[in-house]
Order: structure tokens, then C-alpha cells, then sequence
């Protein structure tokens, strides 16, 4: 380096050092050095009879479709007992359901499959419009709501959204079909997530799947080649016992 660029170097450097300094922040949430000193998700606050978005009558139509979806067999508990309503409860309360990340500015014009829904909807209106055309429907084949349909009958409604088969409103981008896998996408992400968001009941879908959950690490078995582990799943609510 030629000194006339050292000088002009130093010089810029004791200019910086003029400045104020500004304030460290700490920022939590990473992972732990000491076990439980995590810093747990913040959960929306809950309404009286324990529900933060859906009202009673939605909360159980929530539970019979999971139920529907993710039926009680021999290899796990179903999506009603697995808690998924829970967990969807929860979402749309919060910035989910929102649609907190989305594009919500317009203008919205439907696009091409790969380009997924291009909604002016969020997550929650689809969820209460569209339990509320699920409803409609219900009355209109069966002469009553969703969740007195007798199995069967449900079915029949579900896969009738699922085909859009079913007149609904015209904000709904995809017809009854948006409807339909919104709900699916929602019951299958309760029914896999961290039991900590409220689905996921005693991690029965990982405990089916032998998904080892949140573990910090696997040095203890990564020697154990061609074994069967019979790993306990771990869930980030253990930080909180």
C-alpha cells in the first residue's frame, strides 16, 4: 500500500471511530446452551372457553372434518383427538391467519396453477366463509349442518368441495376447491406439527412415522448403522415440564 493511501486509510478510520456507538440488543430464541432456556413461541391470547379464533359451533366443524380427513385407524388417533382443530384455532388467530406474509395490496387476478391462489382472501376468511359454505351445502343435500352429517355424509360434502362440485362464492379465486385444500393443508399440518402449537396430540403422528422430532443432536446413534433406534420422539413443549 502506498502511504498516501495509508494516510487517507487512518484517517477515514479515525473519522469512523468518532461516531456513536450504538447499543447491543439481545436477541433470544436461538438454541439453548443450557437445557430449557429456550425462548418458547408466544401464543395469541385466549378467549373464554379456551378458543382464540373459531366460535364453538366452527371449533367443532373443524374437529369433524379433521376427523374426516385423518381418520382414528389401528396405526394412530385421528385428526379430532390429535388436536388439529387446536392448532388451526391458534394459527388463524394469529399472523397466519392474517396472511401476515402475503401479498394482500391487489390487484388480484386469477393466475395459472403454478402460480397457486391469488386470493384477496386470508387464511381466516377462507376458514370462516368457507365452514359457512360447507354449512350451505350440508343443508342443501342433507337438511342439516356439517357437523350432524353422519359419516358418510360427510364424506360426500368433502369430496364434493374437493371436485368443485359446489356453487360458492366468487371471491374464492379456485371455487369450492380452494375451500377444500386450505382445510386439508391446515388438518395435515396439526396433525404432523410440534405438539407445542396445539396439534400433534403425545407426538402421535411422529411416534407412527418414527420421526425423532426436535432432537439437539444424534451423536449418541450416528455410529449405530442398520439398527433400529426406537428413538422417543422429543417435542420442544419438554422444555416447558
Amino acid at each position: 500500500m502506498q502511504r498516501r493511501d495509508f494516510l487517507s486509510s487512518a484517517i477515514a478510520l479515525a473519522a469512523a471511530s468518532t461516531l456513536p456507538v450504538a447499543r447491543a440488543e439481545e436477541i433470544t430464541g436461538g438454541q439453548p446452551w443450557q437445557p430449557g432456556t429456550a425462548s418458547l413461541p408466544a401464543l395469541p391470547t385466549v378467549r373464554q372457553g379456551g378458543l382464540a379464533f373459531f366460535n364453538q359451533h366452527e371449533f367443532q366443524t373443524a374437529e369433524a372434518i379433521a376427523e374426516r380427513l385423518i381418520p382414528t385407524d389401528a396405526l394412530s388417533i385421528g385428526g379430532k383427538e390429535a388436536g388439529c382443530a387446536t392448532f388451526i384455532d391458534r394459527q388463524l388467530a394469529g399472523d397466519y391467519g392474517k396472511g401476515a406474509t402475503l401479498y394482500r395490496l391487489g390487484r388480484f387476478v386469477k393466475g395459472t396453477f403454478e402460480q397457486g391462489t391469488q386470493s384477496a382472501l386470508t387464511p381466516a376468511e377462507r376458514w370462516r366463509k368457507g365452514l359457512v359454505a360447507i354449512d350451505d351445502y350440508s343443508q342443501a343435500q342433507f337438511g342439516k349442518p356439517f357437523l350432524q352429517l353422519q359419516g358418510e355424509q360427510q364424506d360426500q360434502v368433502l369430496r364434493s368441495f374437493e371436485k368443485n362440485a359446489v356453487k360458492v362464492a366468487s371471491e374464492f379465486d379456485d371455487g369450492a376447491k380452494e375451500i377444500f385444500e386450505q382445510v386439508l393443508a391446515n388438518v395435515r399440518e396439526g396433525f404432523l406439527s410440534d405438539p407445542i402449537y396445539g396439534g400433534n396430540k403425545g407426538m402421535a403422528s411422529w411416534k407412527m412415522l418414527g420421526f425423532p422430532g426436535a432432537r439437539y443432536d444424534f451423536r449418541d446413534v450416528i455410529a449405530k448403522k442398520g439398527q433400529k433406534l426406537n428413538i422417543i420422539p422429543t417435542s420442544l413443549i419438554d422444555n416447558t415440564l
